[in-house]
């Protein structure tokens, strides 16, 4: 009896203990005169992770338009028990991601380099070794090393032009995430690895399979493990949680040593990312510095084969599905395209690419509804003042901007639900405040490959727009971002029925 009371006794102190620790620690913005809105046990103000109701950009949009609505500049959120310093004012924006940069150089994202080594890579990793990283990898993306992968884009467009034409003749309807999601996956096994993925020949393609089941949502396993990295890191890092499938990082590690291993033995050299690698692997050893590992290596190329590979497929998808449902957008996007090749003899080639622009609104315009990131973080790396208020940002609080919130404030674009392609013309693009349009972020931590997905979206859409016309088939649901997903994608499949216009115009 006397132990069953002890018990008793322990359990209740324990639950006052955490009862009273929840509440101190949710008064950590009042004590610090920043505005917030009351959290919830036990996640705060975040959603229950394990049953969602809102994608991270639709939840972080909520409260970006109550703190608007009440003429809020920067706020204060919690996870779970960690502060998170919330900002709506786009020069605040412009502070943490430019102005103040050396304060927020990390992102605050996860990474377990020893038990998840493929995480290390250069979006989540940071201090010196994120700018010593970024600095070696940047010449991958000028305009000369674009150049040479230019034809190892086009080329992977010719089986998805023979699919299109396939389902042509055989009127079927196509779901088309699933079409150009091959087509990035060969792009990028092509021009980070070297190798060719051959996703069109085989549905279940090595690096097409992997692809696959590393963003895949459905399981409770994929959700628990995103959810404690999100609200807990350090207990997730104590206990080795890693966001990556084993089987997955043992492929690509295998792939990244073989082929570094295949190159070297026999004097091999491509224009790749793999290549950019190996090269500042031997710099690094002839300089005395400690070489890259196999594991950062190949965490480098995993992460230009996972951001080139979902993201770019997923803006595409999104881009033809408004263009299906904007026909006279999608008519204009194919009046440039004969215009400008005509100018170039009917060839698809760099500069014909560039030449573009209104085809560049429309995926600007895309990206603005449907941005690959809907959140921007960063980590406070040092005692940050906020200019012009008496509130301090302390080290390792993290900072989070509410990307969805500011592309669809209709403050900075006026009826912002609706597709148009005008916002981003040479004659309106002046009129975009600074630091509301964010799809590749901003500052010294923008997106290295931007101009690389910019052209990959370019070559696709222009041959798949001047040879065939799309609508929305009855199939498709109004996109709906999955709730689960790190980067922007949709719950439901979009079907496109799919029409050749030379067979149309020849009837």
């Amino acid at each position: 009896m006397v132990f069953f009371e002890v018990c008793i006794l322990i359990v209740t102190l324990g639950i006052i203990f955490v009862t009273t620790f929840f509440q101190w620690r949710y008064t950590y913005w009042k004590r610090r005169n920043v505005t917030y809105l009351p959290p919830r046990f036990p996640f705060g103000n975040y959603e229950n992770t394990f049953a969602r109701k809102y994608s991270m950009g639709d939840w972080a949009k909520i409260f970006y338009d109550e703190f608007k609505n009440r003429g809020i500049k920067h706020a204060g959120l919690y996870i779970f028990l960690s502060p998170v310093y919330f900002l709506i004012e786009p020069q605040y924006i412009k502070n943490v991601l430019q102005n103040d940069f050396g304060y927020f150089v990390n992102r605050g994202t996860y990474s377990n380099e020893k038990h998840d080594p493929l995480s290390a890579h250069m979006f989540n990793i940071g201090g010196q070794k994120w700018r010593d990283l970024r600095t070696k990898l940047t010449p991958t993306f000028t305009s000369g090393k674009m150049k040479m992968m230019f034809n190892t884009v086009l080329q992977c467009t010719i089986p998805v032009q023979e699919i299109m034409t396939r389902h042509c003749l055989d009127n079927k309807p196509i779901m088309i995430k699933e079409v150009i999601a091959r087509f990035t996956t060969d792009v990028i096994g092509s021009c980070a690895f070297g190798l060719d993925c051959n996703s069109f020949k085989s549905e279940d393609s090595a690096f097409r399979y992997h692809g696959r089941k590393i963003f895949d949502t459905k399981t409770m396993w994929y959700r628990f493990r995103r959810g404690l990295v999100t609200i807990c890191p350090t207990v997730a890092r104590a206990f080795a949680i890693s966001i990556l499938p084993k089987e997955s990082t043992r492929f690509f590690l295998n792939v990244v040593k073989d082929t570094v291993k295949y190159r070297a033995e026999n004097n091999i050299q491509r224009n790749d990312m793999l290549q950019i690698l190996i090269e500042l692997q031997e710099s690094n050893r002839n300089n005395g510095k400690p070489p890259l590992t196999i594991e950062e290596m190949a965490a480098q190329a995993f992460v230009f084969f996972t951001a080139g590979y979902e993201t770019s497929s997923s803006v595409m998808s999104f881009c033809l599905y408004k263009l299906a449902k904007n026909m006279d957008i999608q008519d204009k996007v194919r009046e440039e395209i004969n215009s400008i090749l005509r100018k170039y003899d009917g060839q698809i080639n760099y500069d014909s690419i560039i030449d573009m622009k209104y085809t560049d609104q429309v995926i600007h315009e895309t990206m603005r509804l449907y941005p690959s990131l809907t959140t921007l973080t960063r980590e406070c790396v040092k005692s940050y003042s906020v200019p012009d208020t008496n509130v301090t940002i302390e080290k390792n609080t993290l900072v989070l901007i509410p990307v969805l919130g500011l592309h669809k404030d209709p403050t900075y674009f006026k009826d912002p639900e609706k597709f148009d392609p005008e916002r981003f013309s040479a004659e309106n693009i002046h009129k975009i405040k600074p630091f509301t349009y964010l799809p590749f972020g901003e500052g010294p931590r923008l997106c290295i490959g931007m101009r690389f997905g910019m052209m990959q979206m370019k070559v696709v859409l222009t041959c798949l727009l001047r040879d065939y016309s799309f609508s929305v088939n009855s199939r498709t649901k109004t996109p709906v971002l999955d709730k689960y997903a790190f980067v922007s994608t949709t719950e439901d499949p979009i079907w496109l029925d799919v029409k050749n216009i030379m067979c149309n115009d020849s009837n």
